[in-house]
């Protein structure tokens, strides 16, 4: 029997979800043995009870009914592009604790963001991965659930 829920996001979880922030963006540097992200939890939890308030980010959050406790989330933005033919959303991270995982929760979380994007009228739904090939894992989920290969590599400019 799946408890398994989805729900989106409220103000008062940020403190449990930055946890699980911290622990994707640990997750990434182990496997790529860089330390490329600066993770500070009360600044973590304060931005995201921002985001969420603001709704510069959309989180939805998937919570275990037998422990009650938040087990994954999925944060997107919405943005505008030409080449995107009008609004869409970059799903800008998505996590699910390791002993939760092969369940179908990333799959239900993604579909809950689907969703909320169809009522927003997005066109698309984007994402990135984490590094590859330590990543390629991640890359085959999300061609499972109808990501296409769209472009080249995601850089950035720190300002």
């Amino acid at each position: 029997m799946n408890t398994i829920t989805i729900e989106r996001a409220k103000h008062d979880q940020t403190d449990e979800i930055a946890i699980l922030v911290g622990d994707l963006l640990q997750e990434i540097m182990d496997r790529i043995g860089i330390n490329i992200f600066h993770f500070d939890l009360e600044e973590t939890q304060e931005r995201l009870a921002d985001f969420i308030e603001s709704e510069k980010n959309f989180v939805f959050i998937a919570i275990d009914g037998v422990s009650n406790q938040i087990i994954g989330f999925v944060s997107s933005y919405e943005g505008y592009a030409l080449y995107a033919e009008g609004a869409f959303g970059t799903m800008a991270e998505l996590y699910v604790k390791p002993s939760y995982r092969s369940q179908g929760i990333g799959k239900m979380l993604i579909q809950a963001l689907k969703e909320f994007g169809d009522q927003r009228g997005w066109k698309r739904l984007e994402v990135t991965t984490p590094p590859l090939p330590q990543f390629d894992a991640t890359l085959s989920f999300y061609e499972r659930e109808g990501f296409e290969i769209s472009g080249g590599r995601k850089l950035k400019k720190v300002l």
